[in-house]
């Protein structure tokens, strides 16, 4: 489906999503406990659904309500595949929870994450004790275990969703495990990852990020949570309200815990010369003059379709450094942005040596965009033409992954959109 974006003025006040990161992870510890759990908030992206229903595949009852879901946790699984959909947490979290079990089980992905890389997941599981078939290195995952404690060696450079997974089934194995995570990224994740399971009772310790103890033979306890509000959609509404808040936007529901990577978005945007403070709700950010910036978006690369979109419209080039992250996304999002922003009058240079992206800022000309099946694409360009000239997007639906209220929401604060 194609939608047009035109030059809007925004003012009011708009929420963010729950957090899809979150809303997972809390999922998988209510399938892992021992009673009934309460997640409040619910996020209703499809990664999140998706978690749901692999929950229930491995034996969770599940009642979903308007403001809330109820779980009564359970490993006993009830089918021999599991759809996943297109959430790389997803099938990374969900292969070792459900290697916990004898039986043999799928994991059965589609789109894009059908052709991302799970070799680091093999190499990290079969030490574990457990049998991990791929399909050319990349899902389906289809597992047998049980899992058994240990020790282990996890190459963290790719994503550190496989450690996540790791973390959250291995203190359920019989014996203690201790992993050696080698050039982890993304450890405001890993953290995340941490608090959620404290939620749960479940305790380890970690020397740095580099060594994990975790205790085996514990118990997940039953618990009541509210699903924070995401940085990672906040980061985008955020920049609107930098460049297009009339006189100003103000963005409710983001807090500081648990702890996200997105949130770094605050850092660049005061890099940048962009006024922000904190309300009683949330957070106003006023128009003002921007200016390049360089930041380092090694560890938040969701941070990326942002802060270019932003970077166009600031004055002077910007750097972002961390390129390297972006090549197993949704789409590959480096050549992604590039491709896509010269449509419209942005040059944006790639340089794997540096490992950095730079964008040079311009009068933003009407165009095409292709979303490339990539939800935060999809947004990246929906910055470009409420900021600067008509965009149509091809293939807004993709918005449904993590945020399918984006151009709803959008629009009650003043967006304007037209049909291609």
């Amino acid at each position: 489906m194609n939608l047009i974006v035109y030059p809007s003025a925004l003012s009011g006040r708009l929420v963010a999503p729950a957090s899809k990161s979150h809303m997972q992870r809390l999922v998988a510890a209510a399938l892992l406990a021992e009673g009934e759990s309460w997640i409040r908030n619910p996020s209703d992206a499809a990664d999140c659904m998706a978690a749901v229903e692999v929950a229930a595949g491995l034996g969770a009852d599940v009642e979903i309500g308007s403001d809330a879901l109820r779980m009564e946790g359970g490993m006993e699984p009830r089918a021999a595949e599991l759809p996943i959909g297109e959430s790389g947490l997803g099938i990374r979290m969900f292969s070792p929870i459900a290697a916990l079990n004898a039986e043999k089980l799928t994991l059965v992905a589609e789109g894009s994450l059908c052709s991302r890389p799970m070799g680091t997941l093999a190499d990290a599981l079969t030490p574990l004790g457990v049998n991990v078939e791929l399909q050319d290195g990349c899902p389906p995952v289809t597992l047998q275990g049980p899992l058994q404690g240990g020790a282990v060696t996890l190459d963290g450079s790719l994503s550190s969703q496989f450690l996540t997974g790791l973390l959250m089934a291995l203190p359920l194995a019989d014996e203690d495990s201790t992993l050696k995570v080698k050039k982890l990224q993304s450890r405001p994740y890993v953290d995340m990852t941490m608090e959620v399971m404290a939620t749960a009772g479940i305790s380890m310790r970690h020397e740095d990020y580099a060594t994990f103890h975790i205790p085996g033979g514990q118990r997940y306890l039953a618990f009541d949570q509210t699903v924070a509000g995401d940085w990672s959609a906040g980061a985008f509404l955020l920049i609107l309200a930098a460049l297009c808040g009339e006189p100003f936007l103000e963005i409710d529901g983001l807090g500081n815990t648990p702890t996200q990577a997105d949130q770094a978005v605050t850092g660049a945007l005061l890099l940048s010369g962009a006024k922000m403070m904190r309300t009683e709700t949330g957070i106003r950010v006023d128009r003002g003059r921007r200016k390049g910036f360089r930041f380092d978006a090694t560890h938040c690369p969701d941070l990326f379709p942002p802060l270019a979109a932003f970077a166009a419209f600031c004055k002077g080039p910007t750097t972002l450094t961390g390129l390297h992250r972006l090549q197993h996304k949704e789409s590959d999002r480096g050549t992604a942005i590039q491709e896509e922003f010269a449509k419209a009058g942005i040059k944006v240079v790639l340089d794997k040596d540096s490992d950095s992206m730079v964008i040079h800022p311009g009068p933003i000309q009407p165009a095409l965009l292709n979303g490339r099946g990539d939800h935060r694409m999809v947004m990246a360009a929906a910055v470009l033409g409420l900021a600067g000239a008509p965009i149509e997007i091809e293939g807004v639906q993709a918005v449904a992954k993590s945020y399918p209220a984006f151009f709803d929401a959008l629009s009650e604060v003043g967006a304007q959109f037209g049909k291609a």
